[in-house]
């Protein structure tokens, strides 16, 4: 009879310890889910924050971009598109000669502050990509908009401009020797991959200008880019500004 009922007590006492771990189990399991709910959504606030403070600098770029094509007054597609590289640093600039309409490719980034209770989960990253237009129409003033597009059409831009910072580091730690086409050709594309073509070099005073058309492998997009990069008798690293061809 005791041992019954000791059975009893162990068996009662195993069904306690398993209830009261199926309730603790559910606790955590109900707390990670209202912490996943929770955190999704203050991040998708913050993210939303920083979408439209992101658009309000890109409209912002726009408009500084257009009262400076303005005040340029220059007709040259080159100088014209200098000044818009100035103020969007956008690595794609094309003009289309029919429309009178300039369009520059560019991918904008900020962070924010993530919520998560993973480690290393604090902190977050917003991309977006736009598309700048700028338009000659008939009167004296540049008009500007501004459109988001997927991220998928800024990718061509943004590996474009990688590229063009890779060849600035390269070209300017090149001995001036090896700065003729053949030698810039192996420094930038060694794999002859297609992504530099280099059109041009040519020495003027103490610089040596670069024409460089530079592509992106995922998509048929280039750039023609013009580096300055100063003989040794010169000081500085080499520059690039973007043109309308090479």
């Amino acid at each position: 009879m005791v041992a019954r009922q000791g059975n009893r007590l162990a068996a009662t006492g195993c069904l306690i310890g398993l209830t009261a771990l199926i309730v603790i189990f559910g606790i955590i399991v109900s707390w990670l889910w209202y912490r996943h709910w929770h955190d999704g959504k203050v991040n998708s606030e913050r993210q939303k924050k920083e979408r439209a403070a992101l658009l309000n600098q890109a409209r912002a770029t726009a408009d500084v971009t257009a009262r400076a094509l303005d005040t340029s007054r220059a007709t040259d597609i080159d100088a014209l598109t200098g000044v818009i590289w100035q103020h969007s640093k956008a690595p794609v600039i094309t003009y289309d000669a029919f429309r009178h309409e300039f369009t520059a490719t560019a991918a904008k980034s900020a962070p924010y502050r993530a919520a998560g209770i993973l480690p290393g989960s604090g902190a977050g990253r917003l991309t977006r990509c736009y598309v700048f237009t700028y338009t000659h129409s008939p009167g004296p003033a540049w008009t500007s908009r501004v459109s988001e597009q997927e991220n998928d059409v800024c990718r061509p831009s943004s590996q474009i401009g990688g590229r063009v910072g890779m060849a600035l580091t390269r070209i300017s730690s090149m001995n001036d020797e090896l700065l003729t086409r053949a030698g810039v050709q192996n420094a930038l594309d060694p794999t002859r991959s297609g992504s530099f073509d280099i059109r041009s070099v040519l020495r003027e005073g103490n610089a040596m200008t670069i024409s460089v058309n530079v592509s992106s492998s995922q998509t048929p997009v280039a750039q023609c880019y013009r580096f300055t990069r100063p003989t040794r008798d010169g000081e500085g690293l080499a520059t690039a500004v973007p043109a309308s061809s090479c």
